[in-house]
């Protein structure tokens, strides 16, 4: 009669279950730090520590969370929770930018819903619905964030629309207001029609457009130039809409001009043979095959420089646009494209106003802020410029101005938030100058002095920062800090008074920013001046100032935080946004960078490396991840991505980071299980361990510094790929797979066995904590699982990575031990192949005949091979090995027959041994299951 024998064997015993089902356990798991006041606890252990500052760049608070979001407060999480446990205070301020257009825009949109207009609502209220509409986003936006296990100061966040960040936004304006840095005057800027604001940079998206391009003929009226008489310039412009606001023609001084005769037209009638043109002469056979000219003469040439004091007329003259057009030198004049000669209309372009500011004219007035041109405007007076181009055209070709007209698709300008093109327009607005004490000089020199990750990002700030013009701080809206400054109705100059700017700061401070929109201008003038002598300015501020301002109100408010920050982290397109205006608000106010390091994420695109779009069904949400699957895998995912490029997520990636997963909860599984009622009694000192004990616990030590290394650089997508293949091929598929029959069969208290629980406990503890930055949620499981009730240990959160020994690095040792996995590769390939052909079953039921050369015998010396190979026996043969032996190319000099093992198999391991059947008290089992046995029923 058979003995079951299940209860002599030391099965793993653990409550923590294979599978995860973290939609379900992770909300318990938060109420648990809830619970314990997790945040507080960190703070109150980390009082003397060094400080680490992640400055949280804030998100705007409108709508609900998207993969973005999820993948920038994942990754500060991460780099948050890890520094933490190497030792640190690494306090998280989460925040919330609230000020700007897109919460007017949802305002705007639900009074026209309501057919509500506007402009009869008193801005105050306007402002308090905008306020209104911010908060309640904030809160599930914070919910949110607090679902993918970030953890913060969530109960004190900061917001740009808190009444003392307004005030010191305020302060910080009167900052540049006091030195000079601001002032007000007339520039192009990118103006959005729609929103009637102009943009910032940051704000501008760059999208494939199709516009209408056309070349025009200027006749040329005066010139000392013989060659030019009756004959008629020729430009080229994408925007027929600016041909009103045309005031000169710009040459290139070096470039070489030739007179062309147009000899033969093709189908173009707006050409007559005989007419003579003046362009580039690298263009001329370009512009002509544009303008179906079949045959031309080229009858001379002239240097760009003499056509200075050339005069034109317009091409709409007797229409309201009778003035002469001169020929002015520009230095962006080039030849790339066009004809050589460019169209200049100093109100809607940079280099355009930049000419007309050099020669003295006066920019026209045309476009209002609605996209629509003046009333004074001759002929096109009320009408939209984007509609505009048809009725120029139509216009120039009743004046035989336009030789020829064309579609072009080129990258244009458009709006982040409506997505409508903009236009250049030249308006009143404050800017902050860039060469007013050094700004420029100053940002770039605290470029060089900051840490990017990657390195490529401090070129990309480098050279916005090198060619950026003056920064526009002002937008024509409702909801955002006033630019609080009064302007003398006499001079033009802002007032500049220290006392004045306290005044304001001191009441926007108690009050909220709507008391400059309340509040008599007397009130902030205060008995030095009077009201009637100056203008107060009810323009706001751009929101990149606000945000820009953060490094003020929140690191250096805060008592728990310090300035400047160790790191700003935002994705690739905050060089040109939040890293930007941060820098240039510091450096203005500061003469320092606000961050010491910057590290920049790629963006998020669909599984097959395409943008999302709803219109293609392959958007991802954040939220729909954590309800089907956890947020611990949402995590996986980024840190296993290179987040340094662009990131890809879909269906089958979720699933790949899924199995992932459960790699890693297998290895918790499979730890805790063995370490049931692991006490520290049974540890046993390195010294006396088994070298494969020694060999994993130097791996510890070599991916203690790797870990390490990675914290510091932020790269955790090194650091997982690492500890994932630690657990999957180094412990699961090699020690654990070895070890199983120890920890199960061995007697309980062997030298073998408490040698590998001593190892499996330090091993459970390290994981435990280098995996907790990344999985969070599990982590905090499996140490609970163990550690359930001491206070000390109530969150693996409260624990610092583990201290790893330096004598457990022990290169030789790895280098033999290596050379033997080999060995064991070469046997579990051919026990594959065996199992394969079903010659045999279970591994214990082979055994490995071994062929190899000394070097191989001298390293196993002292290792029980058997064990090792995971076979009932293994043993090294002499001679040369038969044909039919199997061997891997990388492993030459070893080569295996796998043969059935002799014996019997015992009935407690399984192990096919001789021995079995020679004991007459256990007539089913091995010698040291007997021994097991034996020791188990005798009498304490």
């Amino acid at each position: 009669m058979s003995v079951d024998y299940k209860s002599t064997v030391f099965l793993p015993t653990t409550e923590f279950p294979m599978r995860g089902s973290l939609p379900e356990r992770e909300p318990r798991t938060l109420e648990h730090w809830r619970k314990i006041d997790l945040y507080r606890r960190l703070r109150e252990d980390s009082i003397g520590r060094e400080k680490f500052i992640l400055h949280d760049g804030p998100p705007y608070a409108n709508g609900n969370l998207h993969i973005g979001h999820a993948l920038n407060k994942i990754l500060k999480d991460v780099i948050n929770r890890s520094q933490q446990m190497l030792g640190k205070d690494a306090n998280y301020v989460p925040g919330w930018d609230c000020h700007g257009l897109p919460i007017e825009w949802k305002i705007e949109e639900k009074y026209r819903k309501a057919g509500k207009d506007k402009d009869e609502v008193p801005v105050v209220d306007f402002r308090r619905e905008c306020r209104e509409f911010a908060d309640h986003w904030i809160n599930i936006q914070s919910e949110e964030f607090q679902r993918l296990g970030v953890i913060g100061d969530w109960d004190s966040p900061y917001t740009t629309m808190a009444y003392a960040a307004e005030g010191r936004i305020v302060g910080e304006l009167g900052k540049f207001l006091l030195n000079g840095g601001l002032f007000r005057g007339e520039k192009p800027v990118m103006w959005s029609p729609v929103e009637k604001t102009a943009l910032a940079e940051a704000e501008v998206e760059y999208h494939d457009h199709k516009s209408t391009q056309i070349w025009v003929r200027f006749p040329i009226i005066s010139t000392k130039i013989q060659l030019l008489k009756n004959c008629q310039a020729v430009i080229w412009t994408t925007t027929p809409w600016t041909i009103p606001g045309n005031r000169a023609i710009a040459y290139g001084d070096e470039i070489d001009y030739s007179v062309v005769k147009v000899k033969t037209r093709g189908e173009n009638k707006l050409l007559k043979e005989g007419d003579t043109l003046l362009l580039a002469q690298s263009l001329v056979k370009k512009v002509m095959d544009s303008c179906q000219v079949k045959d031309f003469e080229i009858v001379g040439s002239v240097k760009g420089s003499e056509l200075s004091g050339t005069l034109c007329n317009h091409p709409l003259n007797g229409k309201g646009y009778d003035f002469k057009v001169p020929f002015l030198s520009g230095a962006h004049v080039t030849e790339d494209d066009g004809t050589g000669l460019v169209h200049t209309a100093p109100g809607h372009g940079v280099e355009d106003f930049i000419v007309g500011q050099e020669n003295g004219i006066e920019v026209p007035r045309t476009v209002e802020g609605n996209g629509c041109y003046y009333s004074h405007v001759p002929i096109f007076a009320g009408q939209h410029v984007y509609k505009a181009d048809g009725p120029v055209m139509d216009a120039l070709i009743e004046n035989e101005a336009l030789i020829a007209s064309d579609t072009l698709v080129h990258s244009y300008p458009h709006s982040w938030r409506s997505k409508a093109p903009l236009i250049y327009r030249t308006t009143p607005q404050w800017f902050i100058s860039m060469e007013t004490n050094n700004l420029r000089e100053t940002a770039v020199k605290a470029i060089g002095e900051t840490k990017f990750y990657p390195a490529s990002g401090q070129n990309r700030l480098h050279g916005m920062i090198e060619n950026r013009p003056d920064w526009c701080v002002s937008r024509q809206r409702a909801w955002g800090v006033p630019i609080t400054v009064f302007v003398n109705k006499e001079t033009g100059e802002p007032l500049r008074d220290n006392e004045v700017m306290h005044r304001i700061v001191q009441a926007v401070t108690t009050e909220g920013a709507d008391c400059w929109f309340t509040s008599n201008a007397s009130r902030f003038l205060g008995d030095n001046y009077d009201p009637d002598q100056y203008e107060q300015v009810f323009d706001i501020l751009d929101v990149w100032f606000d945000s820009g301002s953060t490094h003020n109100f929140v690191l250096e408010d805060r008592e728990d935080l310090e300035w400047p920050a160790t790191l700003y982290l935002e994705g690739s397109d905050q060089h040109r946004g939040w890293f930007h205006s941060s820098l240039l608000e510091a450096c203005g106010t500061r003469g320092a960078a606000p961050y010491k390091g910057v590290l920049t994420h790629g963006f998020v695109l669909a599984e097959k490396g395409v943008k999302m779009s709803k219109s293609q069904g392959n958007t991802i949400a954040p939220q729909e991840v954590i309800k089907n699957f956890g947020a611990d895998i949402l995590r996986i995912w980024v840190v296993a991505s290179d987040y340094s490029e662009d990131l890809k997520i879909g269906p089958e990636i979720i699933k790949h980071q899924s199995d992932a997963y459960r790699r890693l909860r297998n290895t918790f599984r499979y730890l805790l299980g063995n370490l049931h009622g692991f006490d520290s009694k049974e540890q046993v000192d390195y010294d006396q361990m088994p070298e494969l004990e020694k060999f994993i616990l130097h791996r510890l030590a070599e991916l203690d510094v790797l870990i390490r290394d990675c914290c510091s650089k932020y790269d955790f997508h090194t650091m997982f790929i690492a500890l994932h293949n630690f657990c999957v091929v180094e412990l699961s598929a090699f020690y654990f797979d070895i070890r199983k029959d120890t920890l199960y069969c061995d007697s309980f208290d062997s030298i073998e066995r408490r040698a590998a629980r001593t190892v499996l406990d330090r091993l459970f503890v390290t994981l435990t904590t280098w995996l907790a930055p990344i999985i969070p949620f599990t982590a905090e499981e499996a140490w609970l699982t163990r550690f359930p009730k001491e206070e000390k240990s109530s969150s693996v959160h409260l624990q610092q990575f583990d201290a790893i020994p330096p004598n457990w690095r022990d290169d030789d040792l790895s280098k033999k031990w290596q050379f033997i996995r080999n060995l064991r590769r070469v046997v579990t390939g051919a026990l594959e192949v065996e199992r394969a052909e079903k010659r045999i079953g279970s591994s214990l039921s082979a055994q490995a005949i071994i062929y190899t050369s000394n070097e191989y015998r001298i390293a196993l010396e002292g290792i029980h091979l058997a064990d090792l190979c995971i076979t009932s026996a293994a043993r090294f043969a002499d001679g040369e090995a038969p044909l039919e032996a199997f061997s891997i190319s990388d492993v030459p000099d070893v080569k295996v027959i796998i043969a059935l093992a002799e014996g019997q198999k015992c009935s407690r391991c399984w192990k096919v041994l001789p021995e079995v059947g020679t004991f007459a008290t256990h007539i089913d089992l091995c010698k040291r299951c007997a021994d097991v046995v034996d020791g188990l029923s005798a009498p304490d």
